[in-house]
């Protein structure tokens, strides 16, 4: 049986369509986007993370990490509790008025629910947001968004449209964003999330699509802010983290705060979880880690074998 990946793999395991687009797209990369400048964390950097708090533990903990700028929510995309510690969330921050938007990787960049009254039906807001149901189901994502809607509060989505994968995919200038080792720990993300069924040609154009996805979800929060109010940015637990994904390409002078979400790891910290991907005197990726109960054991790389129809690593 293999061992579910980490946290650090950063594609949706329940939908292998986005990772068998990004493979199609490797044959025929041609163009290249616009050229990124390398950069490194800018924002308010953790201090070390605390135990781990259960959720509903968590209405104190968010407090005491508010105010900031930003604040990414991490989350493992097949745990329910997940995304009810989303909509709480979201409707705790908004009670309080602290809530400027939100920004979710569930939605492209481009899509908002702006102008949109809070009695909204569904089928408006999904409209509004272009929502890809087939990728992100709405039954569980949808109580989200929806409690955002009626709170008045709009939200964005911050992924990278699927048309400028292509670009992003061929686009070296990306390599150069991240240090070597954070660049290192992305494509080991890589080869272990895919099984090692990913061919290593394939790994450096993957994770560019990774590092322009995290780039486009904080430009969104970037454009989303309202002064003395908070942008709540909701992504996979890989595009939260401060040493590797959207806190690398938030501006200097924003503050950023990190909340990560674990299934069945109760006292876990993310340096604790990889000692050997994150060298010891490093900031912890997160300020706060929420646990939630252990998901059902399943066989991943079983599925993804299947699916892809292949039964070993292609690049052995």
């Amino acid at each position: 049986m293999h061992t579910p990946p980490s946290t650090f793999f950063t594609f949706r395991r329940a939908a292998p369509g986005l990772a068998a687009a990004s493979l199609a797209l490797l044959g025929g990369c041609t163009g290249l986007g616009t050229a990124p400048t390398a950069s490194s964390p800018t924002t308010t950097s953790a201090t070390a993370v605390s135990p781990a708090v259960s959720p509903a533990a968590w209405p104190a903990r968010l407090q005491a990490l508010l105010p900031a700028d930003v604040l990414l929510l991490g989350e493992k995309h097949d745990a329910a509790e997940h995304q009810q510690w989303q909509r709480d969330t979201v409707q705790a921050m908004a009670a309080r008025g602290q809530l400027a938007a939100v920004v979710m990787e569930m939605a492209e960049q481009g899509h908002s629910t702006t102008g949109l009254p809070r009695d909204a039906t569904e089928a408006q807001v999904q409209a509004a947001l272009q929502w890809k149901d087939a990728a992100w189901p709405w039954k569980a994502y949808g109580p989200v968004v929806m409690a955002a809607v009626a709170a008045g509060v709009p939200v964005w989505g911050g992924n990278l449209p699927r048309a400028r994968m292509r670009d992003a995919m061929a686009d070296t200038a990306w390599d150069r964003h991240l240090p070597a080792p954070a660049l290192q720990r992305q494509y080991e993300a890589l080869r272990e999330g895919h099984c090692g069924l990913l061919p290593e040609s394939q790994i450096a154009p993957m994770a560019r699509i990774q590092i322009a996805r995290d780039a486009a979800m904080a430009r969104t929060a970037t454009e989303a802010r309202v002064s003395g109010q908070t942008v709540l940015l909701i992504a996979g637990g890989g595009h939260v983290l401060r040493s590797l994904g959207v806190p690398t390409h938030l501006p200097a002078g924003l503050t950023s705060k990190v909340a990560l979400a674990q299934a069945g790891e109760a006292q876990a910290a993310v340096k604790k979880e990889a000692p050997a991907n994150m060298n010891a005197d490093t900031d912890a990726d997160a300020d706060a880690i929420v646990a939630t109960p252990a998901l059902p054991a399943k066989d991943h790389c079983a599925e993804l074998r299947e699916q892809w129809g292949k039964g070993a690593n292609p690049a052995r």
